[in-house]
Parts: C-alpha cells; sequence; structure tokens
C-alpha cells in the first residue's frame, strides 16, 4: 500500500519544494539516506518527523537534525544525550543562539526546558561542547546566571575565558571569589581584559604576577589602576619587557611614573613619552627624557640592540625588510621575547595584536596553532610557540603530522581562529 501510495516520488530524488506531510512520511517509508539527511534540515518538516529522525542511524542526519532551528523542544532533549561528539556540538550552538533570544512571553515551560538544555550542555563532558556555549553566551545577559557562573569556573581555560572576559553577568564579588578560589591558571588575562575593571579587581591581579595578565591590564585603557598599584608594577617591570609599553601607553600616567620607568626602557619607548601630548609635561621632565634617550641610544648602540636584545631588529623592523622568517620567530620564542613573537604573528596574519595576546593567554594548543598557521608560519614553529609563549600544558601540546605538518585541515583552523572574534 505504502510502495503504491508514494510511487510517485522515485528512489534518490530530491524532495518537492513545497513538502506536505504524506511526502514527508513516504519519505520515512523509503529509507533514504540523502532524503532523510534533507528532510532532517528542512524547515517545513513535519515536528514528529524531526522528533523520529533525532534517533537515526546516520550522525549526519542527527547533525541536521541538531542543527535544524525548528526541531521540537522533545527532540533537542533527546539529542542532549547524544553519542556523537559533534551532534551536541550543533545542539549547543542552536541552543545557546536560541535561549537568550526567546521572547519574553515565550512559555514558561518552553523557556526552562531550553535553559535546562543549555545547562545540561554547559556541563557535558567535551571541552568543545562546553567552549562553543561559552563563546556563544559570552555577552548574554538574559541567560540564567548559574549557567555564566558554571563556565567562568570551569577547569579548561578556553572554556571559562570568553565568560570571564566580557559577560555583563559577572560582578566584581564573582571576579574576586572566581580568583581566590584556586582556578587562576589562565584566568587572570581575560579578567584584565574586561570592558570595565575596578580598582579591586586590578589590585588583584597585579598582585598575582601573571605577566601575561598583567600586561592585559596595563593596555586595558578602561582598567582602574590605583597609583601605589601602578608603582607596584613599575618595581617589578625593569625586567619584564612585556609590560615596558603598555606602561608607556597609559592614559594619565603619573609624572612620577614617567620619571621611574625612564630609567629602563628602551630608547624608543622614552620618544613615545616625550611626545605624549596629554602628559603636559614639564620643561624639567622633557629635558630629563631626552638626556634619558640619549643615553639609551648610546648603550643600545654599543650592545647591537634595538627593542629586543639579543634579536638585532624588531619584529616590525624584519617584516618591512621581508627577513620575518620561521627562522625569527622560533629564535624570539625560544629567548622568550614575548613582545616579538606578538607583534610578528600579528603583523604576518594580519590580526590585531590585541586578539593575537588573547589567542596567547587561552593556552590553547589549537588555537595557537591556527594563528602560527595564518601568520604562514611552519608547524614547528607553531610547536615552539606552543611551549615558550603560550605556555600550553604539555597534554594540551598540538604535535605535527608526520614530523612536519601541520594535523588540522583549513576549516577546522579557522573555527578555532573565530572563536576569538578573528575576522577571517
Amino acid at each position: 500500500m505504502l510502495k503504491k501510495l508514494f510511487s510517485h516520488l522515485p528512489i534518490g530524488r530530491k524532495l518537492p519544494q513545497n513538502l506536505d506531510y504524506e511526502v514527508a512520511r513516504g519519505a520515512l517509508e523509503k529509507n533514504q539516506l540523502a532524503q532523510r539527511t534533507e528532510l532532517a534540515g528542512r524547515a517545513d518538516s513535519p515536528p514528529e518527523m524531526l522528533y523520529y529522525l533525532a534517533t537515526d542511524e546516520s550522525p549526519n542526519v542527527r547533525r541536521k537534525v541538531a542543527k535544524n532551528p525548528h526541531t521540537p523542544i522533545q527532540a533537542n532533549i533527546v539529542l542532549s544525550d547524544d553519542a556523537d561528539d559533534e551532534v551536541r556540538c550543533e545542539l549547543a550552538r542552536k541552543i545557546a543562539r536560541l535561549v537568550p533570544g526567546l521572547p519574553q512571553d515565550a512559555q514558561v515551560k518552553l523557556r526552562e526546558q531550553m535553559e535546562a538544555i543549555l545547562e545540561k550542555l554547559a556541563d557535558d563532558h567535551l571541552p568543545r561542547v562546553r567552549q562553543i556555549i561559552s563563546e556563544e553566551i559570552k555577552r548574554a545577559d538574559n541567560v540564567p546566571k548559574r549557567i555564566a557562573l558554571r563556565l567562568a569556573n570551569d577547569l579548561e581555560n578556553v572554556v571559562r575565558a570568553p565568560i570571564l572576559e566580557y559577560s555583563p553577568l559577572l560582578s566584581d564579588d564573582d571576579l574576586l571569589q572566581i580568583m581566590a578560589s584556586g582556578i587562576v591558571d589562565g584566568a587572570m588575562a581575560p579578567i584584565a581584559q574586561r570592558q570595565h575593571v575596578s580598582e579591586q579587581v586590578s589590585d588583584v591581579i597585579v598582585a598575582s604576577l601573571d605577566v601575561s595578565a598583567v600586561a592585559s591590564l596595563l593596555a586595558n585603557k578602561n582598567a582602574q589602576i590605583r597609583e601605589e598599584t601602578l608603582d607596584a608594577i613599575i618595581d617589578q617591570a625593569e625586567d619584564i619587557h612585556r609590560w615596558h609599553k603598555p606602561i608607556v601607553m597609559r592614559p594619565e600616567l603619573p609624572l612620577r611614573a614617567v620619571r621611574r620607568v625612564a630609567g629602563f626602557v628602551a630608547s624608543s619607548l622614552l620618544n613615545i613619552l616625550l611626545t605624549r601630548d596629554d602628559l603636559n609635561l614639564d620643561k624639567d621632565t622633557k629635558d630629563f627624557l631626552k638626556k634619558n634617550i640619549r643615553t639609551r641610544i648610546s648603550t643600545e648602540e654599543s650592545l647591537g640592540r634595538t627593542e629586543d636584545p639579543g634579536l638585532g631588529v624588531s619584529a616590525k623592523q624584519a617584516f618591512d625588510t621581508d627577513r620575518l622568517g620561521d627562522a625569527e620567530l622560533v629564535a624570539a620564542a625560544a629567548a622568550n621575547h614575548a613582545d616579538f613573537v606578538i607583534e610578528a604573528l600579528a603583523l604576518k596574519s594580519k590580526i590585531p595584536e590585541l586578539l593575537v595576546r588573547r589567542i596567547l593567554d587561552a593556552r590553547s594548543g589549537k588555537a595557537i596553532t591556527a594563528l602560527a598557521w595564518k601568520a604562514g608560519f611552519s608547524m614547528r614553529t607553531a610547536l615552539e610557540v606552543q611551549k615558550t609563549v603560550g605556555h600550553v600544558p604539555r597534554p594540551d601540546l598540538v604535535l605535527a603530522r608526520n614530523g612536519t605538518d601541520y594535523p588540522m585541515d583549513a576549516e577546522e583552523m579557522r573555527w578555532h581562529l573565530q572563536f576569538f572574534d578573528v575576522a577571517l
């Protein structure tokens, strides 16, 4: 009977543009993978059929159902337990986009069910699923705060970093509690990059002596830093070259701080201080800076150094003369000249330096590998950057395939970069 009823729909033929119930049921009866896959992704597929396809034997069909925004809530609940990682990733991306957009007059039961799925996926055993949730809701102010807090306290930095940096749901008390909880490895830098950082939060970041986090805090023009706290940074800054430029560029830099940093920063940075109109330097201070510039230039020339001791040229100079290759980046990374590496990666990849810093601060082997690939460096160079500048934990290091090849394809590497708001 069914065979006769659906004989007008040949095996393997695409479904008609206007899909009615009987034709859709006929496609399921024929049990053809291509037609089941098409049904799973169509907006006009009947809800009960999408529910049926949520348990299809083909992972690809289930992925289509998970991605389909018209899939009924009951099917989404089933898919949240799917054994296929990609199914749960697709579902996480969809649910995390749908929940913040639920209208205020949405049924209470529907909202509760959607939020329950979101919370379940935020606790998924696969970090990538949790990372997707974190990235999608990082700026949302209308998701349950408990979910944001769960993600902010995640053990994986790639999961917690987006929430720590962007979530408007986290108060100063929340941030202070998170920093005091012991889950601080890599957590300080994203907090330091928040749109607004209070003096109390800044004090804790500086007290941690986390080099990356303090560099990010100094570079954040919206971060409030007490003068005493800035003094504490300068006390430690002479041997930490990564702090020099952001200190020099701090808005409303006190005159006392100007004189102190003039004692150790490079001549090029002293020139920046001297030409900053917003500092309103008096004549004595300008003369003091000029004298230090002459002394510093003389010292740098005698030692054959520029802004990056031991490398001979800065990253910008090497880039401008087409001498910024793998050997130069590996040498800088091995010497722990993080500023050179960051500037080199930014120049070669055409990704803003701030985003490069965020990628490195996330300590994600895959993201750093993707960054090196985008910049045109070799996989061996990517591994060196992971180890020395990215400080990626050994179990998370991304290793070369066949000794020299990138282990991920272009699509996957672009995917990792897009998590950091990199425009591709």
